[in-house]
């Protein structure tokens, strides 16, 4: 059974209790499988990218035919941290409710509105309006040139500078290394591994350390990166409790010898 995250977020846990590790978030408006149904309250559910864990029923609208539209219609995404949707396009129009980076969301044609607005449609068909600058067209299938899918996956990855450090998390309110990552290259049409380490069917594949470019990915132990040039790389630190950037050059400040010295492999999608 198909079915659509319609909370802002979707905590998906290690086991079916609140209390567990939290392995990911699903944000709102993204798809998923439902390949268990455990109890009254919880079911076992697999993301669009291939990852699995434990989801509240709460947090879901479960219908295979709404989901399979939603898919085919909602196009757009939220590009700011956070995004208001009111009720009226006027900003002193109430709330009704607040999205996240990433999440996904139906843009409707309304020609009457102000231009700086945009209608939407949220998954349980409500309608409400939202600066049309905080919405970016969904990207399904990458179909850029190499160098500017690289350039555009390193300006999504520093987008979210300064979001605190998350375990399991995947948005502005806080993110892990891993979900940083695949953010980064899922916001741009690609969707890689969600943790820190290279597995077969996914794009993303090992290379030689000196062949690194701009949006490779670096590992390390229990770590992920992504390389934005110049020996520079941006990450969600837990050391750093926050997403930031540093060296792999001893010489720079902002080197950072416990990871510049632990580089386990880099994976590239090129």
């Amino acid at each position: 059974m198909n079915a659509i995250v319609k909370s802002m977020i979707a905590n998906l846990h290690v086991k079916p209790d609140e209390a567990s590790e939290l392995v990911d978030e699903v944000l709102y408006g993204m798809t998923v499988q439902i390949i268990e149904d455990i109890d009254e309250s919880w079911v076992r559910i697999q993301t669009a990218y291939r990852y699995e864990g434990y989801c509240q029923k709460a947090n879901l609208l479960v219908d295979k035919t709404k989901t399979d539209t939603w898919r085919q219609e909602a196009n757009h995404f939220i590009n700011q941290s956070f995004a208001d949707v009111l009720q009226q396009p006027l900003i002193q129009s109430a709330k009704m409710t607040t999205l996240v980076k990433g999440s996904i969301i139906c843009s409707l044609a309304m020609e009457e509105i102000d231009p700086e607005w945009a209608a939407v449609q949220f998954v349980s068909g409500e309608t409400g309006y939202v600066r049309r600058q905080w919405l970016q067209e969904k990207i399904s299938v990458n179909s850029l040139p190499e160098q500017q899918l690289r350039e555009n996956v390193v300006q999504t990855a520093l987008s979210y500078l300064a979001a605190p450090y998350r375990w399991g998390g995947k948005s502005p309110l806080g993110i892990d290394c891993s979900g940083l990552c695949s953010m980064a290259y899922m916001l741009n049409g690609v969707l890689i591994y969600r943790d820190a380490k290279i597995v077969d069917g996914f794009p993303i594949k090992q290379i030689a350390v000196e062949l690194l470019q701009k949006g490779d990915l670096i590992y390390f132990p229990d770590h992920i990166a992504l390389y934005i040039g110049d020996d520079h790389y941006v990450h969600s630190s837990l050391g750093g409790n926050e997403v930031n950037i540093n060296s792999l050059n001893e010489l720079h400040p902002l080197y950072r010898e416990d990871l510049a010295t632990t580089i386990t492999a880099v994976g590239s999608l090129f």
